[in-house]
């Protein structure tokens, strides 16, 4: 039992698919209760999908696992209703400091530019972002959670998937339109349908210790290589909620695992790293390996396989629960409109193409750090530690160290659902990129661009000021929003715009400029957003024909 925290317990209920000799039919199904498959179900009961999340536990995570939560990941979470409590409960942070030899050689901003709603990062254990989101689940109407339900079987056929789940009652089944996979990284599903996940595990063991102790130390990410008190070696140290901070410690691969966890064995490097005179108690203790591993594809036919099911990276950048929540953001609004008949089943292949090409940048950018934090040859150390050593006073050399490359959201250029540009634009905000954040005004109060976007397709139409907006433009947006798929417009104007409005159209005030500037916006430009916030295409003018035909792109794809 840890000291800071009690899990709740998720009390088994029997339900109504239990008394029938029918079996049930459920549109989705998702089966895992951990962070990503709690998180498809927050997307599917956004949407208004009727899902069902499986779970063989009864409760949150054991231990704070998964601990730092990025920028793009809060602002996910935002729209899912569970951001703010994880914002005011967590530790907010953005240095990083790298250390050899106990010498600073290098310091990062991961959010250097103002104007962002989120914070770069969040520190939160992961037993209270689930308690979070199971909370935030029971808002949602059209989403329900069964605890200790363990699915034992699975068959496919063309029309639905048919589950057999054993309860404390006995076994029953129900089938479903969609299966989401999200059963963590030793997917019994996965192994059931005789899928695998190749890549590669790095010989190396990491001790994880969380220790419960009073400091004044900033909030910051700090990692150390060979360090005085953990010579050849390196560590980690992180800042976590309730005055819990997460070391972790390099071991080697011949370290015993069992021994490692003994108290008797962690307290003297704890001691070690914090000093004698610290005090501090300890909370809970695991030993892991480095896995970067994924299946070849993440749809086969109606399993939909998402976060460690589906791809596996080693936890230094905080790569896993990120990549997974958006998997869960990619994939929910396509399952959305297949499930309503507006779009075809080949939209899911998009899933499995954008998510495993970003599968493939995050375990490139793991294994890269892998090798470089533990090096597997004499010649490697040698060029590691060179670069430690130059890095204290050269700037090149700085940007070779890599204690882990933090998780940067997927840019989806190479998408086929993207429409290509037509004009020139400068920025970041191309075919395929997360959009930015900027802070706006509607009404004469302080809006978030993101918060006005929700999971529908929309236009964001930059003019310099409500007058100079063409009235046939005008009607056109509105009859936009009314058609079988809408398209939801917004209307930016400058920064000097007057603040007005447009009956039944959203209208914003880019307050200080900085969305004219991140979109490279001028009078006419247009953006087509999609559910997920990513951009689908750009114009320098609004054309109906355009934007309607890069809708349909989706849809038919």
């Amino acid at each position: 039992m840890l000291a800071t925290y009690q899990n709740p317990i998720y009390e088994y209920e029997r339900s109504v698919d239990q008394n029938t000799d029918q079996i049930p039919h459920h549109p989705v199904i998702i089966v895992g209760g951990g962070p990503v498959g709690l998180a498809a179900g927050l997307d599917a009961g956004v949407h208004g999908i009727n899902a069902l999340i499986l779970d063989e536990s009864d409760t949150v995570s054991v231990g704070s696992r998964a601990v730092c939560y990025a920028k793009r990941s809060l602002e996910i979470l935002n729209r899912w209703g569970c951001a703010q409590r994880m914002i005011d409960k967590g530790v907010t942070w953005k240095v990083g400091k790298i250390f050899f030899r106990d010498k600073l050689i290098r310091q990062f901003d991961l959010l250097p530019a103002p104007g962002h709603e989120q914070p770069a990062f969040i520190n939160l254990q992961q037993y209270y972002l689930e308690q979070y989101m199971v909370e935030r689940l029971r808002e949602l109407e059209s989403v329900e959670v069964r605890w200790k339900n363990k699915v034992i079987d699975v068959v496919e056929d063309e029309r639905k998937v048919t589950l057999t789940i054993d309860t404390p009652d006995g076994p029953y089944s129900l089938s479903c339109d969609w299966l989401v996979v999200a059963d963590g990284a030793n997917s019994g599903i996965r192994a059931r349908m005789g899928l695998e996940s190749d890549g590669k595990v790095f010989q190396d063991r990491f001790l994880i210790v969380d220790v419960v102790m009073k400091q004044d130390a900033p909030p910051e990410r700090w990692f150390s290589f060979d360090p005085s008190y953990h010579r050849g070696w390196s560590t980690l140290l992180h800042r976590q909620a309730d005055d819990v901070y997460r070391l972790d410690f390099q071991l080697g691969w011949n370290a015993d695992p069992v021994e490692e966890k003994k108290p008797e064995n962690i307290l003297p490097r704890v001691k070690a790293m914090l000093g004698e005179g610290v005090d501090f108690e300890l909370e809970w203790a695991s030993v892991y390996t480095f896995t970067c591993r994924r299946m070849e594809k993440f749809r086969h036919g109606r399993l939909l396989y998402t976060g460690d099911a589906a791809h596996q990276v080693s936890p230094f950048g905080a790569r896993g629960a990120n990549s997974g929540f958006q998997d869960v953001d990619n994939l929910i609004w396509k399952l959305d409109l297949v499930l309503q008949g507006k779009a075809k089943p080949s939209l899911l292949d998009s899933y499995c193409e954008e998510r495993v090409a970003a599968a493939e940048e995050n375990i490139m950018n793991s294994t890269r750090s892998t090798d470089f934090i533990t090096p597997k040859s004499n010649v490697s150390r040698l060029f590691r530690d060179t670069v430690l050593e130059l890095a204290e006073h050269h700037e090149f050399a700085q940007l070779l160290t890599n204690s882990g490359r933090l998780s940067d959201p997927s840019i989806l250029t190479d998408s086929m659902l993207n429409t290509p540009d037509s004009s020139n634009f400068a920025g970041d905000m191309v075919p395929g990129s997360p959009l930015d954040d900027a802070p706006m005004e509607m009404g004469g109060e302080e809006r978030w661009l993101l918060n006005t976007l929700d999971g529908r397709f929309h236009l964001l139409y930059f003019i310099e000021d409500l007058a100079s907006l063409e009235p046939f433009h005008q009607s056109v947006l509105i009859e936009m929003q009314q058609q079988s798929v809408p398209v939801i417009p917004i209307i930016v104007c400058g920064e000097f715009g007057s603040i007005g409005s447009i009956d039944g159209i959203t209208t914003l005030v880019d307050a200080k400029g900085l969305a004219k500037q991140r979109f490279d916006a001028e009078q006419g430009t247009v953006y087509l957003v999609r559910p997920d916030q990513h951009v689908l295409g750009r114009w320098r003018k609004f054309d109906l024909e355009k934007v309607s035909a890069a809708v349909d792109k989706v849809l038919g794809s």
